[in-house]
């Protein structure tokens, strides 16, 4: 058996209101996904069907209006970091001594940096965790040269013009 339905008359009152003076459509929808419901006994499967919105939209729809929070027209607002580690502020806290170690030429290994963010929360970390920290505050992996820095071209070529295509034996 379902659950009851408990229809508040504020709501539906401002429900009602916001229908007969609103331009926006999320508003409108929203209005809708209250009043649905409370006039028609329609079921959240119902009122999303009629509204054209998955079933879970529908109690989201109805909190908003609830909570009078400003309804952007075309934006969602799911998104985030729900389950960060650290604030921003604190990962480039975290990250300030590694960056000193790298700007004087220092090669970053990831190990003792993924060893020393375990350490600071208190539990294991994955190396993926890492990279995205690394990612997010514009660390990128630089590559090494193709060639080396004291390498001779003209040396190369020469001693490939002088190299002996058969081997003698001794």
């Amino acid at each position: 058996m379902a659950r009851p339905r408990n229809v508040d008359s504020r709501l539906v009152a401002k429900a009602r209101a916001l229908v007969a003076k609103t331009t926006d459509l999320n508003e409108f929808r929203a209005a809708q996904a209250v009043l649905l419901p409370a006039l028609a006994r329609t079921s959240l499967e119902q009122t999303a069907a009629l509204l054209g919105v998955g079933r879970a939209t529908v109690p989201r729809l109805q909190a908003r209006l609830r909570e009078c929070a400003p309804l952007a027209p075309g934006r969602r607002r799911w998104g985030g970091r729900r389950r960060a580690l650290l604030t921003v502020e604190e990962e480039k806290e975290f990250l300030s001594p590694w960056l000193e170690r790298a700007r004087t030429g220092g090669v970053l290994v990831v190990s003792p940096l993924r060893a020393a963010l375990a350490q600071k929360l208190a539990k294991p970390v994955k190396a993926s965790v890492v990279y995205r920290l690394l990612a997010r505050h514009g660390w990128r992996k630089v590559a090494p040269d193709t060639r080396h820095p004291k390498s001779n071209p003209q040396a190369q070529e020469e001693w490939k013009k002088n190299f002996r295509k058969h081997w003698r034996p001794c």
